[in-house]
C-alpha cells in the first residue's frame, strides 16, 4: 500500500489512487459473517492498491527498512487518513519470510497485517505460491479451473441477460472507490460491452459496517427494483452515484471522488421520487435486508475482502481498476468462446 514515504511526489500520490480497494478484514467476515453485530466489531476500512504502480520509487525488494519503521508506515497511514474514520494501535511488528507481520489492536481485536519490507505497500491477503505452504481454511473459495465459482443469484441485472461474459460486483454504495469504479470505469464498459451484447453486469450488495448509509443505500436500490425491474433498478444505481458524486463537489457523471458522502434515508425517497418511483413504505419497512446480508455473506464466502471486488467469468479482480484491466480479461473471454 502507498505510504507517506519521503521522496515521493505529488503527481505519484494522485496516480496511486487509481487501484484502490474499501476493505474489512476480510478472515474476520468469513468467520463471522452469520451475525452483523460481530462483524462490526471486527471491520476496518483501509484502502489497498492491488497493482504496483511502475512509478512508484523504490521497489518491493529494495531499499529494506527495519521492523519498527514498517509497523509505524503502516499504522499512521491509517491513523492519519480522515476517510477511513478508523484509529489502530500498533502492538508489534516482525519479520516473516518476505514481509513483515504488523499486529495491531482495532476495537480490542487484535488483527494481523503485512507490509513490504520497504515499508510502501500493505498486504492484506497471503496467498501462498509453493504447493504444501498453508492450507485452505473452510468457507475459503473453491477454485474451477483458475476460477471461483459464484452465483448471480437473483440479483439486477445489466445488459443481455445471454450475453457469454459475465461480470459480478459485490460493492457498497456508501464506498467512494465503489463511486470511482462508477465514474471512471462503468460508462466505458457500459458502452463497449454491455450495450453491445458481450457483456452483462450482476450487482451485488456487499455493504461496509463503518458505512451507515451502505445498507439503506443498497434497500433503497431494492425497492425501486420490486417496482420496475431491473431497468429501474440501475436507474436508482447510477442516481445514488451521481447524488453523492454532486454532494462530494465535484462533476455529478465524472467525479472526482474526493472523500466517503453523507446522506440520508429521505435523501434515498427523494432520489428515489425524481426518477419516479416511491420508496417511502418499502424503505421504512427493512424488507430487503435479508437480501443485502444473503449478497454479503455469499461475497465473502467467495473471497471478496473489500469493495468493490469483481468476478469477470469467475476470474477475481479487486478494486477501482482501469478500463484496460477489465477489457484485458474480457477480450480473453471473448477469445475463448469464438474457438470453443
Amino acid at each position: 500500500m502507498n505510504k507517506k514515504e519521503e521522496g515521493m511526489s505529488k503527481e505519484t500520490k494522485e496516480d496511486s489512487k487509481s487501484d484502490a480497494v474499501e476493505i474489512p478484514f476480510g478472515k474476520y467476515l468469513g468467520k463471522t459473517r452469520s451475525n452483523p453485530w460481530i462483524i462490526s466489531t471486527f471491520v476496518l476500512g483501509i484502502v489497498l492498491v492491488v497493482f504496483l504502480i511502475f512509478s512508484f520509487t523504490g521497489s518491493l525488494t529494495g531499499n529494506v527498512v527495519n521492523a519498527e519503521t514498517a509497523g509505524k508506515n503502516v499504522v499512521d497511514f491509517i491513523n492519519s487518513n480522515p476517510a477511513l474514520g478508523a484509529k489502530v494501535e500498533l502492538l508489534s511488528t516482525e519479520r516473516e519470510d518476505s514481509l513483515y507481520k504488523v499486529n495491531v489492536k482495532f476495537q480490542g481485536q487484535e488483527i494481523p497485517l503485512y507490509a513490504t519490507l520497504d515499508g510502501k505497500f500493505l498486504v492484506t491477503n497471503i496467498v501462498p505460491l509453493v504447493q504444501g505452504v498453508g492450507s485452505p481454511e473452510e468457507g475459503e473459495p473453491q477454485l474451477l479451473g483458475g476460477k471461483v465459482d459464484v452465483s448471480v443469484d437473483d440479483d439486477p441485472v445489466l445488459g443481455d441477460k445471454n450475453a457469454p461474459i459475465t461480470i459480478i460486483e459485490f460493492s457498497d454504495y456508501q464506498c467512494p472507490f465503489c463511486r470511482k469504479f462508477w465514474t471512471e470505469t462503468f460508462s466505458m464498459l457500459k458502452k463497449d460491452y454491455i450495450e453491445t451484447n458481450k457483456v452483462k453486469l450482476v450487482f451485488r450488495d456487499f455493504p461496509l459496517s463503518f458505512h451507515p448509509m451502505a445498507i439503506p443505500s443498497a434497500e433503497a436500490a431494492n425497492c425501486v427494483r420490486e417496482k420496475g425491474g431491473d431497468s429501474a433498478y440501475y436507474k436508482m444505481h447510477d442516481k445514488m452515484f451521481k447524488e453523492q458524486n454532486e454532494l462530494d463537489g465535484g462533476d455529478p457523471v465524472k467525479g472526482p471522488v474526493k472523500s466517503t458522502v453523507q446522506y440520508t434515508n429521505d435523501d434515498l425517497k427523494k432520489w428515489a421520487k425524481e426518477i419516479g418511483y416511491n420508496i417511502d413504505s418499502c424503505l421504512d419497512s427493512g424488507k430487503f435486508k435479508e437480501e443485502i446480508q444473503k449478497d454479503f455473506n455469499e461475497g465473502s464466502a467467495a473471497g471478496i475482502q473489500g469493495t468493490p471486488g469483481f468476478f469477470v467469468n469467475g476470474i477475481k479482480l479487486d478494486g477501482a481498476l482501469p478500463y484496460e484491466q477489465f477489457k484485458q480479461i474480457i477480450d480473453a473471454e471473448l477469445a475463448k468462446t469464438q474457438t470453443a
